[in-house]
């Protein structure tokens, strides 16, 4: 809601106080079809030869991001700690054994199948699964263990922030874009030196909207953009590290609920439950 916000005052800041300082849109809107096929053209050519298809589709997708904000809300951290505390509580009270069925076949598992959302997100359930995997496997040490985590958070972060890197790019490039694009339209218009001075005047015009429209997309839609997205990734992000939090003080030989609530302090101000809450979702957990 506040990027739409944001997008209607930035119009109505640039082109509101254009027009009415008596500014002439037409020269504007007679340009703006032609400077945006120029450098909108240009920006996406540019990002076809700097990005992967991976990163293309991705972005596609950052888009939604933006507007929509982190997929995360409050109550999923508590789902994500009330499913860590049924994980770790199982390992903990009837071994590993127990465990096993639940982290080979999380669709079919009976602690997963709780949680519909986490389930979805398949890094998590993959992040989960392949670290309580190292422990049964005897891989007990908490700093190895960790140490391993944050290679896999570092290496996912890095992924997801590709889209917004890719957009950062573009809005670099367009202000130059832009000037290319004024360029050419000067280039024409010293073709037409001739022509009487409200003609070129018009040209010029036409030709210095390429780079108000560079910069005006640059700093104005698509850097915002790039930023927003980062901002979201981050957010993203955080929720992974709760899991890290989780399982490692759990490896530390803390009790199912401590482990628990040394995640529920990792988790970011906006979105973390109170110990009430959290003790209260604890509680409402049916047994294993």
């Amino acid at each position: 809601m506040l990027q739409i916000i944001g997008i209607v005052v930035l119009f109505v800041a640039v082109f509101g106080v254009y027009i009415f300082h008596g500014g002439n849109m037409a020269v504007v809107m007679t340009a703006l079809p032609f400077e945006m096929a120029t450098i909108g053209g240009s920006g996406v050519a540019a990002m076809l030869i700097g990005s992967s298809m991976s990163t293309l589709k991705a972005t596609g997708g950052g888009f939604v991001k933006v507007f929509a904000g982190p997929k995360w809300k409050a109550s999923d951290y508590t789902d994500l700690l009330s499913l860590l505390f049924l994980l770790t509580k199982t390992m903990k009270s009837k071994g590993v054994i127990a465990l096993e069925s639940h982290i080979e076949k999380p669709e079919d598992s009976t602690i997963f199948s709780r949680f519909p959302k986490i389930v979805k997100d398949h890094f998590a359930v993959d992040f989960i699964c392949d670290t309580l995997r190292m422990m049964t496997m005897n891989l007990e040490d908490p700093h190895q263990v960790e140490d391993a985590m944050e290679k896999q958070l570092e290496k996912h972060h890095h992924e997801a922030l590709e889209p917004s890197h890719a957009l950062q790019n573009l809005a670099d490039g367009l202000p130059a874009l832009g000037i290319v694009a004024a360029v050419l339209g000067v280039i024409k218009t010293m073709g037409s030196i001739t022509e009487p001075p409200a003609v070129l005047g018009a040209m010029i015009g036409s030709a210095l909207v390429g780079t108000f429209l560079g910069v005006f997309l640059a700093y104005g839609l698509v850097g915002p953009f790039a930023t927003r997205l980062k901002s979201v990734v981050d957010e993203e992000g955080a929720f992974y590290k709760i899991i890290q939090a989780v399982l490692v003080a759990h490896l530390h030989g803390n009790a199912a609920q401590i482990s628990v609530e040394i995640g529920r302090g990792n988790i970011p101000s906006d979105y973390q439950p109170s110990f009430l809450e959290m003790e209260e979702a604890l509680g409402a957990i049916p047994n294993v």
